[in-house]
């Protein structure tokens, strides 16, 4: 087979660890669809609701955002058209931008929520990332006294960090 074939196939299976084999042995992230236009793997992922393929695509070099993303092509309109919510907040997490009078399927908070990411985690990751296995940015904070201090959303953002670090390394 082919490695464009193996992707379109890894992608119809939802398989993660597939997609990555067929990415690695040379598919290329920006597949053209039958009338020329490129973002067939990522568009597919979006249609079918496979969020954690959407990621990958994305931190491979994937294009989250179209001119318009109300054009019925655009990763942000196939996951609206099919229904799958959890893939449109990927999406905003990585940077999608939602036109107005848009209507996510997400509820206020949770659109602020992938705002938030997309600000502080999302969009900057899958720019960082293309192209290269670099170690995520880890900033060190020195406090001199912290008596009475709330960290846990410090703790919770650190354990997360530690945790995709090391579903990307089982990938």
């Amino acid at each position: 087979m082919s490695p464009p074939i193996d992707l379109v196939k890894a992608i119809r299976t939802g398989l993660v660890s597939e997609v990555i084999a067929a990415l690695d042995a040379g598919a290329q992230v920006e597949l053209n669809d039958g009338k020329g236009d490129p973002g067939l793997p990522l568009a597919m992922a979006c249609f079918m609701g496979h969020a954690e393929i959407v990621r990958e695509l994305a931190l491979r070099g994937a294009k989250v955002n179209f001119p318009d993303n109300r054009e019925a092509r655009s990763p942000l309109s196939m996951a609206l058209r099919a229904g799958k919510p959890e893939v449109v907040k990927v999406l905003i997490e990585l940077g999608a931008e939602v036109p107005p009078g848009v209507q996510t399927g997400l509820s206020n908070q949770e659109l602020m929520l992938a705002k938030w990411k997309a600000q502080h985690f999302g969009a900057s990751q899958a720019e960082e990332h293309q192209g290269s296995d670099a170690p995520p940015v880890i900033e060190e904070i020195e406090m001199v006294s912290c008596y009475g201090t709330d960290t846990s959303g410090l703790n919770a953002e650190m354990r997360r960090a530690v945790q995709d670090a090391i579903k990307k390394e089982e990938h």
